[in-house]
């Protein structure tokens, strides 16, 4: 039998992998848990804060120039703004997203289980600790505000299966 690969004189379905085929340490899942994902969930908010304050800087910036001439203090005073406002938000995101995360592995440690309870229970005491400065009323509003922004994402990541469930109740 000839090698279909004239280069490497090798026949290609040898290489072909039907399975994956990584080394996992022994009882250890396929997926990632919390922790794991902590590490991108705060590197992701830092990042995205720092784009959005950059682009809020750079609006602000050029509001707040708009009646001087294109020179290189109105550029200064622009790229100030950019960078300013960029760490701003990559600090506030960041911090949040912290937060949330040490709250989300200290819930699934002591509950023992991965579920959207934990997600929203996160959410909520984030929101609390982070506006806690500002009393009992800006906890509670903190509070509000993570619940509903954690029970939004709760509800969207299990849309799927919660429309599955109200077809098969329906029928």
């Amino acid at each position: 039998m000839n090698p279909l690969s004239p280069y490497l004189n090798v026949d290609p379905r040898y290489l072909v992998q039907d399975t994956d085929e990584f080394i996992l340490p022994t009882g250890a899942n396929k997926t990632r848990g919390r922790f794991e994902l902590a590490f991108f969930t705060i590197g992701g908010c830092c990042m995205t804060g720092a784009a959005f304050g950059a682009m809020n800087g750079l609006r602000l910036g050029l509001k707040e120039t708009q009646n001087m001439p294109w020179s290189k203090p109105r550029n200064v005073q622009i790229l100030n703004m950019v960078t300013r406002q960029g760490a701003l938000w990559a600090n506030t995101l960041g911090s949040l997203a912290l937060l949330y995360s040490a709250f989300g592995v200290i819930i699934e440690k002591t509950r023992g289980a991965e579920d959207d309870l934990n997600t929203v229970a996160a959410g909520t005491m984030t929101g609390m600790l982070y506006k806690c400065t500002g009393g009992f009323r800006g906890a509670a509003r903190g509070g509000l505000a993570g619940l509903a922004l954690t029970s939004l994402y709760a509800l969207y990541n299990n849309w799927e299966h919660m429309k599955g469930s109200l077809l098969q109740q329906s029928l």
